[in-house]
């Protein structure tokens, strides 16, 4: 009779290890992922950096605003550590403000985007039928629809045609707000099509059969049951999208349509650049660094939290 293996390290005296919870396991996956932190440390100290703009002009006696003509193209220096524009404003600063409308475009935009996709997908995965056959219908629409022609035609669109009142098309807001819009109602193809399905996987489990026989309505069954389960690729579909939304948001305000000047985006500065690029070409190096770090941070970050939410990943 082959002898019991015997386990040498227990220990009756010592408690039972305690279970480890869903959150440190996907934690402890994330941290595997070393380009998926160092892209979260960088993309948290680039916000921090640009939220800080204010106390920045404070500490240097500047105003990213105001234009000196005398100190137009300047070297870098103390006063001006990445030297000036050529309307003679800090650079370092204009950066900083461009950063805030940058990233808070491609957020809000990338949330909008998920908000709209998430709730065409679940009603497409849960109702199914000819409700569904028509929303992937017009998803598959959308997606055939020629994205930056698409995006020139709406942003040239006139507002005051539209309905809108006069005062806020000519604010600095208005070219803001409409780019969120126009990203938002393009960009949320992506995710429609993750939700719908896991909607269609999470449905046809137990716990949700339960819930429909015991009387719930469909919208409480999405809502309840059946939305928390396909939070994740929610979370990843949507982190993706903000690299994208900032680089459209890039080139449309390159093409003059996006963020219009004084208010200041990585996209402009590089427009406004680019009859500069010889003279001074850092006007451009710093913005499309910017543009193509942060870009890469949010795919990085991404990836990362794909491998850290997805059970099934194996490192």
């Amino acid at each position: 009779m082959r002898p019991t293996a015997v386990n040498l390290d227990y220990d009756p005296q010592k408690p039972p290890s305690k279970p480890r919870s869903i959150a440190w396991l996907m934690a402890r996956r994330f941290l595997k992922h070393r380009f998926a932190v160092l892209s979260g440390i960088m993309l948290g100290l680039l916000a921090l950096l640009s939220l800080s703009a204010p106390l920045f002009e404070v500490m240097w006696g500047i105003d990213g605003e105001t234009t000196d003509l005398l100190k137009r193209s300047a070297s870098p220096s103390w006063e001006h550590p990445l030297g000036t524009d050529e309307l003679g404003r800090d650079l370092l600063i204009r950066l900083l403000h461009g950063g805030q409308v940058s990233l808070y475009v491609g957020l809000v935009a990338a949330m909008a985007a998920a908000a709209i996709g998430t709730i065409i997908g679940l009603f497409a995965g849960y109702y199914g039928g000819w409700l569904d056959s028509f929303l992937m219908r017009f998803t598959d629409g959308v997606i055939s629809l020629p994205l930056l022609p698409l995006l020139i035609v709406l942003a040239a669109l006139d507002l005051t045609k539209l309905g809108l009142p006069e005062s806020f098309v000519q604010s600095e807001f208005a070219s803001l707000y409409r780019i969120i819009a126009i990203t938002a109602l393009v960009g949320w193809t992506t995710v429609a099509r993750l939700v719908r399905g896991a909607t269609l996987s999470v449905r046809e489990r137990e716990f949700v059969l339960a819930a429909q026989s015991l009387g719930a309505s469909g919208p409480r069954i999405m809502l309840v049951h059946i939305l928390p389960n396909v939070v994740s690729p929610i979370i990843v579909a949507t982190t993706l999208s903000v690299g994208q939304i900032i680089l459209l948001e890039s080139v449309l305000s390159f093409l003059g349509l996006g963020i219009q000047p004084p208010l200041p985006s990585w996209g402009n500065m590089l427009d406004g650049a680019q009859d500069f690029i010889w003279n001074n070409p850092a006007l451009a190096i710093w913005p499309g660094m910017l543009i193509f770090v942060s870009v890469i941070c949010f795919n990085f970050l991404g990836d990362g939290l794909q491998d850290a939410l997805d059970p099934r990943s194996v490192r």
